[in-house]
C-alpha cells in the first residue's frame, strides 16, 4: 500500500471520528489509563496523559505519526494498552523502535488505524448488517475482522489473534478511540 493510500485511509478513520464527535459533544468519555479524556483534544494530545498507553505513544513518535494522528481525521484507533505491547514476544517492541525497523512499526501501528469515526453502536450495526462479522479496512493495509456478544466487541487481526475493546468510544476532536487488549498484527 502507498504512503499515499495509507493517509487516505487515516483521514477517513479521522472523519469518521470526527462525526461521533459533533453528533455527541456532550457525551462524557471514561477515564483512561487514570487521565480524562477531551472529546476537544486530538488523538495524540490525549493519549499522551494515558498511563495505560506509553508504549503505544512512544511507538507512534518512533513511527513519525504524531502530526498524521494529530490532523483532521477523522480516525477511529484501536489502542493497545501498555500489557498488550508487554505480552508480545521477549524483544519484540525494542525491535520495532530501532530506526531501522521504522517501516514495520509503521505498518503494525496504522493496522491500528481507520480512516472513518466509528462509534461502537455504529461498529455493532455494521456486524450486524454483514450477518455476524464485519471487514475493518486499515490505513496500513490490513483487514481486521469485527464481532460482537452483548456489550463486548472483539478485533481479530490478520494471524487470528482476538482483542477485546476494554473501552470503547472515547471521543476525540478528530475521531475515536477504542481502548484493546492486544496488538493487532498484520499477516506476515
Amino acid at each position: 500500500m502507498t504512503k499515499l493510500n495509507v493517509l487516505d485511509t487515516a483521514a477517513a478513520f479521522v472523519l469518521v471520528a470526527s462525526v461521533a464527535f459533533a453528533d455527541g459533544h456532550s457525551h462524557e468519555n471514561p477515564m483512561v489509563g487514570g487521565a480524562a479524556m477531551f472529546a476537544d483534544k486530538n488523538i495524540v494530545e490525549n493519549a499522551v496523559n494515558s498511563a495505560d498507553h506509553t508504549t503505544l505513544v512512544a511507538a507512534v513518535k518512533a513511527a513519525g505519526l504524531v502530526e498524521t494522528l494529530q490532523g483532521d481525521g477523522p480516525f477511529t484507533v484501536f489502542a493497545p494498552v501498555n500489557a498488550a505491547f508487554d505480552a508480545l514476544p521477549e524483544g519484540t517492541v525494542e525491535t520495532l523502535l530501532k530506526p531501522e525497523n521504522k517501516e514495520m512499526l509503521t505498518k503494525v501501528l496504522t493496522c491500528h488505524v481507520v480512516s472513518a469515526d466509528a462509534m461502537s453502536e455504529a461498529i455493532r450495526g455494521m456486524i450486524d448488517d454483514d450477518g455476524g462479522k464485519h471487514p475493518v479496512p486499515t490505513v496500513g493495509g490490513c483487514t481486521l475482522q469485527a464481532t460482537y456478544d452483548g456489550d463486548d466487541i472483539w478485533i481479530e487481526d490478520e494471524q487470528g489473534n482476538m482483542a477485546t475493546v476494554t473501552i470503547a468510544d472515547v471521543k476525540q476532536s478528530n475521531g475515536v478511540i477504542h481502548v484493546i487488549d492486544k496488538v493487532l498484527l498484520p499477516a506476515m
